[in-house]
């Protein structure tokens, strides 16, 4: 990668009348990245790309690719290409015209029209399909028809706005694997937007988590799950268990816990949430001593299993991660364990905010379980 950035953004202002969509965000993506924007939907995510492309004019603040000012060009002169969500194809078309259609725009040769047509084709693997209307082919196969007509004017910058949630969960599987993979052999600069963490998880090679117009955590996907800059943020990426008490000099002290060890950099005192990984969660069958409680579900996502734990002086079950099956059942006494956490400042006004964050979304990497709670 380039030592300058591709492109810049930097403290970018968006205003819609009395609502401030984006509060000077700044931020610098690199030549041949996959960069994903996450966030909530009204987090600001969709008017910076639509920014960067030109379909809105920020009311502060500089975009430049590779050191030009963008903002000074109108949305058909910038070196960068958007896919939308809908796809926008022209029904009445084949897929290679669709494709052609905005080379042939731009008064490209019909000769070297066919050769870039016929190049992306094959990249995206629609040759033999060249000649069918988009109202033949599947939702997936649209789809690489959009991303073909994006990327075959080369682009300095790709832009894709929620690219796959008009895909199923199988289809939508596969084709995160396959951006990623066209991404590498095209070698473009993705931008991609999208409320789905394990979308942006699976394929970015860096995430801008927005909220509010704010930029919360820029960072690699494995950073962002090991060292969330925030409650939100911790909330937001994978499933936690958020416990939520005072800094103490090696952890935090969690009421009707007691100490909870977690790395952190906050002054002792200062209120904190401990971070704690379903993985990091260790259930046994001694509930003598010590931290515990009472199963109250469990969910078999194939490859591993997470057990929810009622204990007394929790509003919400934590959440344990264990390898394969399980042998407990609903109502089995635990005995837990904390392994891994981590602490970031308790916002105001969260002490329940994002607990929902402890309710069953996608599961966790795993870990081995202990042996006497696994199958």
């Amino acid at each position: 990668m380039s030592s300058a950035p591709l492109l810049r953004v930097d403290g970018v202002r968006a205003v819609y009348g009395d609502t401030v969509a984006l509060h000077g965000v700044s931020l610098d993506i690199a030549h041949n990245e996959f960069f994903a924007l996450l966030g909530p939907s009204g987090c600001g995510k969709t008017t910076l790309l639509r920014s960067i492309a030109g379909f809105e004019t920020p009311a502060e603040g500089r975009i430049e690719v590779d050191g030009e000012d963008l903002l000074r060009l109108p949305a058909h002169k910038r070196p960068v290409n958007m896919m939308f969500q809908s796809y926008a194809l022209f029904p009445h078309m084949s897929v290679e015209k669709n494709v052609a259609y905005g080379l042939e725009a731009d008064g490209v040769g019909a000769a070297e029209v066919r050769s870039r047509v016929a190049d992306v084709m094959d990249v995206v693997g629609l040759g033999p399909l060249a000649k069918r209307r988009p109202t033949q082919l599947s939702g997936g196969q649209r789809q690489r028809v959009a991303l073909a007509r994006a990327i075959v004017k080369r682009p300095k910058l790709l832009l894709l706005d929620e690219p796959l949630s008009a895909l199923d969960r199988q289809v939508r599987a596969s084709m995160q694997l396959e951006l990623k993979r066209l991404q590498h052999e095209v070698g473009l600069t993705f931008v991609v937007v999208t409320h789905d963490q394990e979308e942006a998880m699976s394929m970015a090679d860096r995430i801008a988590v927005l909220r509010d117009g704010r930029l919360e955590q820029l960072a690699s996907p494995q950073e962002l799950y090991a060292h969330p800059a925030s409650r939100f943020v911790a909330s937001f990426i994978g499933t936690a268990n958020l416990l939520d008490g005072t800094a103490t000099a090696d952890g935090v002290e969690v009421p009707g816990f007691g100490p909870v060890v977690a790395s952190h950099a906050l002054a002792a005192g200062a209120p904190a949430t401990a971070v704690v990984r379903p993985e990091d969660v260790e259930l046994t069958t001694d509930a003598a001593t010590g931290l515990s409680g009472t199963v109250v579900d469990t969910y078999f996502l194939g490859g591993a299993t997470t057990i929810s734990v009622e204990v007394p002086g929790h509003a919400d079950p934590l959440l344990a991660t264990v390898h394969g099956a399980t042998r407990l059942e609903r109502g089995a006494r635990v005995g837990v364990r904390f392994g891994r956490a981590t602490a970031v400042a308790r916002e105001a006004g969260t002490g329940a905010e994002a607990s929902d964050a402890a309710q069953v979304p996608p599961a966790a990497p795993e870990a081995p379980a202990p042996q006497d709670v696994s199958a």
